[in-house]
């Protein structure tokens, strides 16, 4: 909630004042003061009145004329209605008369209106009465030519004729009824529909009964046939205000219950009349009850003076409150209307005036609204306006409980004196219905010419009693009833009063000063515990002062804690008592007088001599349940530092002089070539001349950098000396080796990539150096950065060799040739993303002489961001192959061939790769054609950086190659007359080799062989 648990009225000792809960005893509740004697007044307020000024106006002669006829029948029915009739009329002196008339042949006075007893029968009327006449028959009359002498007759004598037609003899015998109707409306004043009516039969007029009985109510003490009242039901005095001239009185149910405001003053009375409201409750809304009256008080302006204030809780069912003045002229003039905002909020049915600083002029309006409903339940809320310019201006609400429903916030506003004793009167606001119907009080503190919206206390009738009901459906709180010069509150509940006493607001200053004033670590003045040490002593003051004039005598109690260094592990400075760091003790303060203790310490040695010693005190009082009560938000801590003596000059000034110096450990690219790439000095000059500026290179395997750092002081002591790191977003601090000189060292962000990096280190100190002397006190690294890109760069082919044969058909590959899928891969393996690298393909497509070698049907990359350009596959080569020698130029690449040439830019995170797709077929016509016995044709990828690109690789312009080798069979092709002479040649040498082995006798011999001989073993041919 935002407020004390308990601030200065005692809820330890509430004194509860029992009553009869049948009398509503606490309903109201009023301090008074009677000739010195406080006394306190718990029922409900009566208010006597003279009567007013104007006549009694339920002054009236009512005559009942009864058809005594036989037909009507029974006759018990109609005694009926006689009898529940005249219960609804006030019958009496100087009120009612009733007199009953039976006509049949002859007129017979049965009650004389002059007879309101049992006892005597006289005729008569009154002079000056309002006249009524109730006409009840069942036929049509028989002296009809006298009607409308009679009707007219009645006209000059101002009386009102209410008509009853019973129908049971005409629906008995089946009888039109119309011309007896015409009859009876004849004789009813008009309107007919007011003042007719018509029964089925007689025992149909007990349901007449009310509805006549209301209407000739209505007529009490007007002097027309309306429907409305004047003052007749008033309620005079449902609220009252006393003002300097009288009794302001709330008239709720004036004027049909829209309500007035009425004056009794010594001089007579001031009872404005109904049309100097009309202004504010018009004319059509005078049928919703306003209730104006429900609440009334008064402000006072600078300019205005005295303004009366009335609330309308039911006007045009969300609520109106007037502020007005009234004049003896019976009439008022009405200076502004507040408007409530919520249909049955009862917006107006509390209000209440605060002179929050006691001049005499009002400076808030409270509206309460207890039946404003939010969050469920009729919560209730109490609206606030500030008087600016002689109006009032809205200005918030005051704040509750939010824990609660139906608590009808707002029920009850009492202005109180002063509680918390701050010159400013205070506000206190009833929520009965809280805390399930309990009830609760709330205390809002005025200040500055208005009302804090926060309240400063809540009391719950639980806190204070067991029992209590509607706890705030009344309060006040305007005199010190136990005369101890507090002023004390009275508060209602169902069947009790409760008073509950303020308490004594006191406010105690502290202060706290040392003895030297400084800690001076080389002058040793004392011994603590064998060791030197430097003592102080610090004098501790307390000085209570009591906001109430008739405190000024009084005493109170505190406890107070007093710790050295409280904020650090290992304190500095140690108490003389018991060596601790920290002492509680007691103190006795009398009002207006001084209170000093002096408390011991010592300082032994120490590493830190610049910062001060923190001497920190807490207090509160003693028994805050009884007694005074320290004042709401008045400070109870005390905090003071004792300085270390620094050791310069003489004017204590010391006069830094501070110089830092800082570099990395990063390579420069001539550093890097010749240590990693191991080249010699002159190609490294070359190589870091390729950049646009000085660079230092980063290694693919290199995760942080250092930096050495070396901060000196040339001048006196510097104290408090700091070290301001910053850098760039692509570094992450990772750690500080201190040593003579310290190193830094920083991580490579892994999500913030940047061209260069950036470290600057400043130095300073809370000593004043000069400012010729600071320059020196900043180092700024700035490098220009490239990157070693960590990448794998493969390659792979489904086709590696091809023969060509003869036989090789084209059928086979669809016209073209075998076909062929070429994939080179990129895997990024570095730390850092790659980009401004672009790769590069040269693919042969076709020799010089213009015969195609292979057909580039396809190229795409596996990544979709991925923009790449194709120059030359769009040119248009002969389609039958011509004759072309190619066997002294085996080798067909991108310098002795025509090419497709592809670029690709090139962007790859840390761990993400991409793969190129190469899609075509070999020329299968022209390798038949061509001149070869081994060709080899080269498809060319390499990666190369851009010229601003961050990156470099350590293989220098990396590059793979995919090689086709077709190799061809020759087919001889041998002249006929080689062949003819051949066999003709052939044949001639069979024939000579024949006939040489005839001339030898090859044949004869073997003829001899096949001869049988004599000898059977055969002989061996030499």
């Amino acid at each position: 909630m935002g407020f004390t648990d308990t601030f200065n009225m005692d809820i330890k000792k509430p004194r509860v004042i029992p009553g009869s809960r049948a009398a509503f005893f606490g309903y109201t509740v009023q301090q008074h003061d009677i000739s010195g004697k406080k006394c306190l007044m718990g029922l409900p307020l009566l208010v006597w009145l003279p009567p007013l000024a104007v006549g009694c106006q339920t002054y009236m002669d009512i005559i009942i004329v009864l058809d005594g006829s036989n037909s009507i029948y029974p006759w018990v029915e109609v005694q009926h209605f006689l009898i529940n009739i005249l219960k609804k009329f006030y019958i009496g002196p100087g009120q009612i008369q009733v007199g009953v008339v039976q006509y049949g042949e002859d007129v017979v006075h049965e009650f004389h209106l002059n007879d309101y007893s049992s006892e005597a029968f006289q005729k008569g009327g009154r002079k000056g009465a309002k006249k009524v006449m109730i006409v009840i028959t069942d036929g049509e009359s028989h002296d009809s030519p006298d009607l409308e002498k009679v009707i007219q007759q009645s006209e000059r004598d101002n009386v009102t004729r209410y008509a009853v037609a019973v129908l049971g003899y005409y629906n008995r015998r089946g009888i039109n009824p119309e011309a007896f109707l015409n009859e009876i409306k004849y004789i009813a004043s008009d309107p007919d529909d007011k003042h007719f009516f018509n029964v089925t039969d007689e025992a149909a007029l007990k349901d007449i009964v009310d509805a006549l009985g209301d209407r000739i109510f209505s007529l009490e003490g007007t002097n027309k046939n309306e429907t409305s009242f004047g003052l007749e039901m008033s309620q005079t005095g449902f609220s009252s205000h006393i003002v300097e001239d009288g009794i302001l009185l709330g008239a709720v149910g004036a004027y049909d219950w829209n309500g007035a405001v009425l004056k009794e003053t010594s001089g007579g009375k001031v009872i404005p009349l109904r049309e100097s409201y009309l202004k504010e409750f018009p004319e059509e809304l005078k049928n919703h009850g306003a209730y104006l009256g429900y609440t009334v008080t008064s402000v006072v302006s600078s300019r205005q003076g005295r303004v009366y204030v009335a609330g309308a809780p039911r006007f045009n069912h969300t609520g109106k409150v007037i502020l007005f003045t009234m004049h003896n002229n019976q009439s008022l003039t009405i200076h502004q209307a507040l408007q409530g905002e919520q249909i049955g909020s009862y917006y107006g049915s509390e209000i209440t005036s605060v002179d929050v600083d006691g001049d005499g002029v009002t400076d808030v309006l409270l509206v309460g609204a207890p039946m404003y409903f939010s969050e469920g339940g009729e919560r209730g809320r109490v609206y606030i306006y500030n008087l600016r310019q002689n109006r009032f201006v809205y200005d918030g609400t005051l704040k509750d409980s939010h824990s609660y429903q139906n608590a009808r916030f707002g029920s009850s506003i009492a202005s109180v004196q002063d509680l918390n004793q701050d010159a400013y009167n205070d506000v206190v606001v009833g929520a009965p219905l809280e805390d399930n119907h309990r009830g609760v009080i709330y205390i809002f503190h005025g200040f500055q010419g208005s009302i804090l919206k926060t309240p400063k206390q809540r009391i719950a009738a639980s806190e204070l009693a067991p029992g209590l009901q509607y706890f705030g459906c009344s309060i006040h709180g305007q005199l010190d009833l136990d005369e101890d010069g507090l002023v004390d509150l009275a508060v209602g509940a169902l069947g009790n009063a409760v008073i509950l006493w303020s308490r004594p607001v006191v406010q105690i200053n502290a202060s706290l000063h040392f003895e030297p004033s400084k800690i001076n670590i080389f002058h040793r003045d004392c011994k603590r515990s064998g060791r030197d040490a430097t003592c102080l002593a610090a004098f501790l003051c307390f000085s209570p002062v009591f906001l109430a004039p008739h405190y000024q005598t009084s005493t109170v109690g505190i406890r107070y804690n007093a710790t050295m260094d409280e904020r650090r592990y290992t304190p500095r400075a140690h108490l003389d008592e018991g060596g601790d760091r920290y002492t509680n003790r007691a103190a006795l303060l009398s009002s207006s007088q001084e209170h000093c203790d002096r408390i011991n310490f010592h300082v032994l040695d120490t590493a830190d001599y610049v910062k001060p010693v923190t001497f920190s005190v807490e207090y509160s009082l003693e028994d805050p349940d009884y007694g005074p009560m320290l004042d709401d938000g008045w400070p109870t801590t005390l905090r003071v530092s004792v300085p270390f003596w620094n050791g310069c000059n003489e004017d204590e000034h010391c006069v830094p002089d501070l110089l830092l110096d800082a570099r990395s450990d990063l390579p420069t690219a001539m550093e890097y070539c010749q240590r990693v790439l191991r080249k010699p000095a002159q190609d490294c000059s070359a190589y870091t001349l390729s950049f646009d500026t000085t660079v230092f290179i980063i290694e693919s395997t290199r995760r942080r950098v250092a930096v050495e750092a070396l901060l000196e002081n040339k001048g006196e002591n510097a104290y408090s000396t700091v070290l301001n790191i910053s850098q760039s977003a692509n570094l992450q601090f990772a750690s500080l080796i201190q040593k003579v000189a310290f190193r830094l060292d920083f991580e490579f962000s892994k999500s913030v990539f940047l061209h260069h990096m950036e470290i600057q280190l400043t130095a300073g100190s809370d000593s004043d150096e000069e400012e010729s002397t600071k320059e020196d006190n900043t180092a700024l690294l700035r490098l220009h950065l490239k990157y070693e890109a960590d990448v794998l760069f493969t390659r792979s082919s489904s086709l590696s060799h091809y023969e060509v044969k003869p036989n090789s058909s084209l059928e086979r590959y669809h016209g073209i040739g075998p076909p062929f899928n070429c994939v080179f891969k990129i895997q990024n393996l570095g730390l850092f993303p790659i980009h401004g690298v672009m790769m590069k393909f040269t693919v042969p497509i076709a020799t010089r002489g213009g015969n195609r070698l292979l057909l580039l049907k396809g190229f795409f990359a596996d990544q979709a961001n991925t923009s790449c350009n194709i120059w030359g596959n769009s040119t248009e080569y002969r389609h039958a192959p011509t004759e072309e020698d190619l066997s002294r130029a085996p080798q067909l690449n991108h310098s002795n061939a025509d090419v497709v040439s592809i670029n690709c830019n090139v962007r790859l995170a840390p761990n993400q790769e991409i793969s190129f797709h190469l899609l075509g077929n070999l020329w299968l016509r022209s390798l038949k054609a061509l001149k070869y016995k081994l060709m080899r044709i080269t498809v060319h990828a390499a990666l190369q950086r851009q010229f601003h690109s961050p990156f470099i690789f350590r293989e220098e312009d990396p590059s793979r190659q995919i090689t086709f080798e077709i190799s061809k069979q020759e087919d001889s092709q041998i002249p006929i007359w080689i062949i003819v002479g051949s066999s003709l040649g052939g044949l001639l040498l069979l024939a000579l080799l024949v006939l040489a082995l005839w001339k030898l006798g090859f044949f004869k011999s073997a003829k001899r062989r096949r001869e049988p001989g004599l000898d059977p073993t055969p002989k061996v041919l030499e």
